[in-house]
This record gives C-alpha cells, structure tokens and sequence, in this order.
C-alpha cells in the first residue's frame, strides 16, 4: 500500500490535459452541453460520448452541492 496523494489519472482515469479541457468548458457556463457539443468536447479531449457525458454528470452533482442547490433540477415551487 502507498501513502500520498494520487494523480487526477489514478483517481478518474483521465490525463491532467483531459480534465482541464472538460473544466474549461464547465466553467465557461457549458454545465449542460447539447448533444454537437459533447460530441465536440468528447472529441477534443479523446474520450467516448458517455465517458464525457458522465463526467459532465458527476461535475455538475458537484458544484449544485457547493452551491447549496439540490442534486436534482426542479420546478421553484417544488
């Protein structure tokens, strides 16, 4: 067993440049990408439509929890 602390590759499987890339356009307001563009995205950083699709997912479960907001999207008067 090792101690320290993993690489972003050991811990999602994806290269540094991958998850930058995919952050960026997280970032840039594309937190629910159409299907062209993650098609597009996926292309980009070398990864299936899926793969991308579910990080897409998981990143976004994560900042609506930093925000406070609730995992899933809903009407206001729910």
């Amino acid at each position: 067993m090792t101690t320290g602390t993993m690489s972003t590759e050991e811990l999602n499987g994806l290269t540094e440049e991958q998850e930058e890339i995919l952050e960026c356009n997280f970032c840039k307001g594309n937190k629910y990408p159409d299907p062209t563009t993650l098609l597009l995205i996926a292309a980009e950083v070398g990864l299936s439509e899926e793969q991308t699709e579910k990080w897409f997912k998981r990143r976004l479960a994560q900042w609506r929890k930093s925000e406070g907001l609730p995992s899933e999207c809903g009407s206001v008067t729910d």
